[in-house]
């Protein structure tokens, strides 16, 4: 049987709802736990296809149990989306959705096609409903620019004022003279020169201990605290992880080690996985969450991405997240390009799909021919996958109707 006939033969067509809904019960039936966490990667973003394929099959999981989503976005800007998909600001003045999609995504995302969609849909289906069968939206990504860090003023205040007097440590009494002023912190000349950076000086040190010593008390009050406001310790909870992953951020941006980006992006792989895994610890008790986010935050296979003339490797957040969940992390890559040159298996998959397919990523990898490769980018930002990037998917969605443009979100 040839490449294509034998490719054809493995995908399950999912032109429409009733064949998407088919391909994905088969896929998680194999399984042999249910998943706590369904990831659906993109490969690059701002290509409407992708969010729409997200909304589809977010449509499929809530028929069958599933009661949140969480996409890479700030996960302090999203409770604004939360607030509002939720009903909180029905009992009020509800803000404008244009609002909503401004402040409550981070990096731009909520002009990116498909998101105002999925925050209409949640509204409307939450609408109805009791708050344990509710729709939650979660933000899983650190508050982090593409070009700065933020202080970890807020994160640190946050618990310092969450936490009884009696509780607070010792170390919080000069919080005040350590974090100085926010510009020192922001200052965007620090991502390209470590010596711009206040992540190695005295005062951050210090305020590592007292991100320390925060974390610390929050969690040994956790018997007290947390059953009398269990949403208000959840939040400090991540009010003190967060300033511990900036603080560690901003002394690896201090660092002029030659592999300071790839510390980078796992510093920040940590973060996200952190939070997706309190996520699922969050809502056990109400079902599965699916998660969308570029590939490479999601796959288990080791990430890389091309730095100049050097490439970064690191363990992205899905990696971390799998090692924890195993089976119950499941994986969903997608990958566009239906005009890839032959040989490449961008060619492959666009040969043997209509509209868009969903092929196991194992018997997918079995089949391909061995001097197979990854086509080239559709748009700066896309990374086509490549036959060593299946081994960290369960399955590849293959989208053939793109027009393969950016839409401009920032």
């Amino acid at each position: 049987m040839s490449t294509a006939a034998a490719l054809r033969a493995l995908g399950r067509q999912i032109d429409d709802p009733a064949s998407l809904g088919r391909a994905l019960d088969e896929l998680l039936a194999a399984r042999n736990e249910p998943p706590a966490l369904l990831a659906l990667g993109e490969p690059t973003h701002g290509i409407a296809a992708f969010p729409s394929l997200r909304n589809d099959i977010l449509g499929h999981l809530v028929d069958r149990g599933y009661r949140s989503i969480a996409l890479e976005t700030d996960a302090f800007a999203a409770s604004i989306v939360e607030d509002y998909v939720g009903g909180a600001t029905a009992r009020t003045d509800p803000p404008d959705i244009d609002t909503v999609l401004a402040a409550g995504f981070s990096h731009g995302f909520g002009a990116v096609p498909g998101n105002r969609e999925l925050v209409e849909w949640l509204r409307a289906h939450n609408a109805a409903r009791a708050p344990a069968d509710r729709v939650r939206f979660y933000g899983f990504d650190a508050p982090l620019a593409f070009s700065a860090a933020p202080s970890p003023r807020r994160s640190l205040s946050s618990v310092h004022d969450y936490l009884p007097a009696p509780l607070r440590p010792t170390s919080v009494r000069d919080l005040d003279a350590l974090l100085g002023e926010d510009p020192d912190w922001t200052n965007e000349a620090a991502m390209f020169d470590p010596a711009e950076s206040i992540g190695d000086t005295d005062r951050a040190r210090a305020l590592r201990i007292v991100a320390d010593d925060l974390a610390s008390a929050l969690r040994r009050a956790a018997p007290s605290l947390r059953p009398a406001d269990p949403a208000g310790y959840e939040h400090a909870l991540a009010h003190a992880r967060t300033a511990q992953g900036l603080l560690r951020y901003h002394a690896a941006m201090a660092s002029p080690a030659p592999d300071r980006i790839a510390t980078l992006l796992s510093l920040r792989a940590e973060m996200m996985a952190d939070n997706l895994l309190a996520i699922v610890a969050r809502e056990r008790r109400r079902g599965p969450s699916l998660v969308f986010a570029h590939n490479v935050h999601l796959q288990r296979a080791p990430s890389r991405v091309p730095i100049g003339d050097d490439e970064a490797n690191w363990g992205s957040a899905g990696a971390l997240v799998g090692l924890t969940l195993g089976e119950r992390y499941v994986f969903l890559a997608t990958d566009a390009n239906p005009d890839s040159d032959p040989g490449t298996l961008q060619r492959a998959l666009a040969e043997a799909t209509t509209r868009r397919a969903l092929f196991p990523a194992r018997a997918l990898h079995a089949a391909l021919a061995p001097s197979i490769g990854a086509g080239r980018p559709i748009v700066p930002g896309h990374l086509p996958l490549n036959p060593a990037d299946l081994d960290g998917a369960d399955a590849v969605v293959f989208v053939a109707d793109t027009d393969g443009k950016r839409h401009q979100y920032w």
